[in-house]
């Protein structure tokens, strides 16, 4: 581990990303301060979940920076990287919900797996979650029981038992239909916009919400993920690929 003493929350500077062996994405600088929400856009194949996934300590950057808070990607040990990941929250296209256990014991067992032990504590965090989503009726229902869009609510409470600094959000609204993925954009537009919201990093390839919700974007072609500098930029580059 080793201590960023910049502001910012990511710091990736000229780092070269591999996965199984191939360079995926070449001389990455991205710089995200604590708090905001920013885009990682652009075609299938293109590098994007595999920054989210070195984000998370699970691909090998061989050159250059990557700081996730104080942890040091480049340097990161085995046994810290259940470290890194309790301060990061996760959510996936396809919610990755436990299907044999309810709500509730989905976000416990989480909980435990983090170092909770007081049944009483983990209550009241469960319950705090829930009622974050819009949610806390359903506590008692199997994955199964529940929508898409709520099945992602539930994923996006998950993200938040630990109070994580950053939330990674990989294609959250791909398996949703358009009036749900608005639903689900507006609540983690509305977690980011709390006091003390944590950073959003959301890989999308919804147009539409990209649209309706302008944040800073950052565009992976050709091993390449560089920041979109204007927003006339933005619709030349994505009129391709979404």
């Amino acid at each position: 581990m080793e201590e960023n003493n910049g502001h910012h929350i990511i710091c990736f500077e000229h780092a070269d990303i591999y996965n199984s062996g191939n360079l995926v994405i070449s001389d990455l600088t991205m710089h995200i301060d604590k708090g905001e929400f920013v885009y990682i856009i652009g075609k299938v194949g293109s590098g994007k979940t595999t920054i989210i996934r070195s984000m998370i300590g699970d691909t090998e950057i061989r050159t250059g920076t990557a700081l996730i808070g104080d942890f040091d990607l480049r340097r990161l040990r085995k046994k810290e990287i259940p470290y890194l990941r309790r301060k990061l929250g996760v959510i996936f296209q396809d919610f990755q919900l436990l299907m044999d256990r309810s709500v509730y014991d989905n976000l416990a067992f989480v909980l435990r797996a983090t170092g909770w032990k007081d049944r009483q504590a983990i209550a009241a965090r469960i319950q705090s979650v829930l009622e974050a989503v819009g949610m806390d009726l359903k506590a008692h229902k199997m994955p199964h029981q529940l929508s898409g869009g709520e099945q992602q609510r539930i994923a996006i409470a998950r993200a938040l038992l630990n109070e994580p600094e950053i939330i990674l959000a990989d294609e959250p609204t791909g398996n949703l239909d358009g009036d749900t993925a608005k639903d689900i954009m507006n609540l983690l537009m509305s977690i980011h916009n709390r006091d003390n919201g944590p950073a959003i990093v959301m890989v999308t390839h919804n147009r539409s919400l990209f649209e309706e919700y302008p944040a800073r974007t950052f565009l992976c072609e050709k091993l390449s993920c560089t920041e979109v500098a204007e927003e006339s930029d933005v619709e030349l580059d994505l009129s391709e690929f979404i």
